[in-house]
């Protein structure tokens, strides 16, 4: 042995605490019924799993441990200890949203009118039709946000009032944009939300010539219970003809059949998801069932007709389903409006942050004719509108929301029901635990 071996000192191990690894802030836990083990979803990693008691110990004492004990990678791997501050970068993840380019979002309304007359909507609807013109002015604010982007990717969200009533704008306008698309060799998508009222053979096939790859239709219930809340405008029964339609139809892109849950229909989600099954089967169609309460508006209030809305208690049933269904990654964003590269335009090429205000042009930001995302503040009409929304993102402007557990999950929650409602909390925020057992039924143990 050397006089170097002999002097030199020996190898100080460190604790994972001095490492800087701590559990996540972001843990939610449930005990598994029948077993002694325990589920933990971590809302930051994105990341359900199943642990034993003896984890559940090394856990506990994480900080303690060795820096390299094995259970480290593994715990780490799945989000359920960190060696970084989250709430730090839940924050650069909001900010860097405002800009980040993962592509163009339009959501375009070919008209605000509407052939339905649904007590909970929660738009006025208007009768206009979008003019040559400001079709015009979407595919050049369209160019204008590619070139400013750098993107080669658009998206459309096609929306109203009910947008099957003016097929011939959809059907124009598509191919207009997809040929912006190509000129960059990129990618173009689309999505339509329609009552399904007004599909027919012809149309379901250009909406496929046009790159409808997904739509929504809505089915309240079976029957009388449909009926009763999604009704033609003027009166008349739409069951048979939707559900028709979704049977007899060849349909090549996916249908999400939403259910709007209320008191007054609650108890027909199980009969309701199984007819959407038997539908699916009989027609080869791509039929998917998912529920969501109905929430309250302005509008739908001011036409004195009500729809009992689900109390909290029951929103959690409704909202475990369908949170566990869209279970992420964290993200330091909550949609489309806290991005400068997601904008809705009315058929009035009026400008919105929010699919939810695309008939309400008072908090428009601008126009398609003047708006440039290029300079998206000099050119906004009322930049005011903009930031508003931009600035919901993280960091969240709220102490009570950034010392929550469910932070990654919710980001705040929705940005236009903060600014002209009032904050949303998650539905089962104070009862967690169904909601991580229904992650870990849907989700199983995830070990490698």
């Amino acid at each position: 042995m050397s006089h170097d071996d002999q002097t030199k000192e020996p190898r100080q191990s460190r604790t994972a605490g001095d490492a800087g690894w701590h559990a996540s802030n972001y843990n939610l836990m449930a005990l598994i019924p029948g077993t002694k083990n325990v589920a933990i979803a971590n809302l930051f990693k994105g990341n359900c799993a199943e642990y034993t008691p003896i984890e559940m110990y090394l856990l506990s004492v994480v900080e303690e441990l060795d820096e390299n004990h094995p259970i480290i990678e593994r715990f780490a791997k799945r989000g359920i200890i960190a060696n970084f501050d989250e709430l730090a970068a839940l924050d650069s993840m909001g900010r860097a949203a405002c800009a980040m380019q993962r592509g163009i979002g339009l959501t375009i309304c070919p008209t605000m009118g509407c052939n339905f007359d649904c007590p909970y909507c929660f738009e006025d609807h208007g009768r206009g039709k979008m003019s040559a013109e400001v079709q015009d002015d979407v595919v050049a604010l369209a160019k204008r946000m590619l070139d400013a982007s750098g993107a080669t990717r658009i998206h459309v969200s096609w929306f109203g009032g009910e947008p099957l009533l003016v097929p011939e704008v959809i059907e124009s306008l598509s191919h207009r944009l997809m040929a912006l698309v190509d000129e960059k060799d990129g990618t173009y998508s689309a999505s339509i939300i329609t009552n399904g009222y007004l599909l027919t053979q012809k149309i379901v096939d250009m909406l496929d010539r046009c790159k409808v790859r997904n739509a929504q239709v809505t089915i309240d219930g079976m029957g009388a219970f449909h009926d009763a809340t999604r009704r033609l405008a003027g009166g008349g029964p739409t069951f048979e003809r939707i559900t028709g339609n979704l049977r007899e139809l060849k349909i090549p892109f996916r249908v999400d059949i939403r259910h709007n849950v209320h008191e007054g229909n609650k108890a027909q989600m199980d009969e309701l998801q199984a007819f959407v099954e038997q539908l699916a089967r009989e027609s080869g169609n791509d039929l998917k069932y998912y529920p969501a309460p109905v929430s309250g508006s302005a509008v739908a209030d001011a036409r004195g007709e009500q729809v009992g809305l689900l109390c909290a208690s029951d929103a959690s049933e409704v909202g475990i389903r369908q949170e566990a269904g869209r279970f992420q990654v964290g993200r330091g964003y909550y949609c489309g409006a806290n991005s400068i590269w997601g904008v809705g335009i009315d058929d009035q090429g009026n400008l919105q942050k929010c699919w939810e205000a695309v008939d309400k042009p008072a908090i428009s930001f601008g126009t398609a004719h003047d708006w440039d995302p290029a300079r998206p503040f000099e050119t906004a009409t009322r930049p005011d509108n903009l930031t508003m929304y931009l600035n919901t993102a993280c960091p969240v402007p709220d102490e009570e929301c950034r010392a929550c557990v469910w932070l990654p999950m919710c980001v705040g929650g929705c940005p236009h029901k903060r600014l002209f409602d009032d904050r949303q909390c998650v539905a089962f925020k104070d009862n967690p635990e169904p909601y991580v057992l229904a992650l870990h039924a849907r989700i199983g143990e995830e070990r490698k």
